[in-house]
């Protein structure tokens, strides 16, 4: 049997209850289809390292399952907000203000700010950490690197934009 035939055979075979499967962990149409589909690609990318062809059907499944506890992961790391929903959370700067920015005057004004803001706001912006990976670097609470990352960026926006006239003040736009 080729390569393309057992893959063809596997996906009439277990199509129907994989996504079944997958709607069941995802409560989702959407996300239901692209958990499935996403674990048809891991086979035919990976398929044939499976020595014991037997064992197919579990490392389907075991493959859609680890999917899903991934896209969990991320969705937990970088959840989704609507813009109207965040928007009083958002810092105000202008569009004139950004334009006029470069790199190095953020870093210089980074290096400027209060020890205790430069570390999380470095790993969040620079190195792309996750709080809960800049909590356990750092050995601090959460609750605390999301503090401190708010306060820091709001003691930057403030040098960044102190000497520019252009800037509207915190709450106009």
């Amino acid at each position: 049997m080729t390569a393309q035939q057992e893959f063809e055979l596997l996906v009439s075979r277990y199509y129907s209850t994989l996504y079944q499967f997958a709607f069941s962990l995802a409560r989702n149409e959407g996300d239901a289809c692209d958990l499935t589909q996403q674990t048809f690609y891991a086979w035919a990318r990976k398929g044939h390292q499976l020595r014991d062809r037997s064992k197919a059907k579990t490392w389907l499944f075991t493959t859609l399952y680890r999917e899903f506890l991934e896209r969990k992961r991320r969705q937990l790391r970088f959840p989704h907000f609507e813009l109207s929903a965040v928007d009083p959370d958002l810092p105000r700067i202008s569009p004139a203000t950004v334009n006029e920015l470069d790199s190095a005057e953020v870093l210089r004004s980074l290096a400027q700010l209060d020890e205790t803001f430069q570390a999380p706001l470095a790993l969040f912006y620079l190195e792309d950490h996750s709080y809960k990976e800049i909590a356990d670097i750092l050995g601090i609470p959460l609750g605390t690197v999301k503090s401190r990352i708010s306060r820091g960026i709001t003691q930057l926006h403030e040098m960044l934009t102190r000497d520019n006239p252009n800037t509207p003040k915190k709450g106009t736009a």
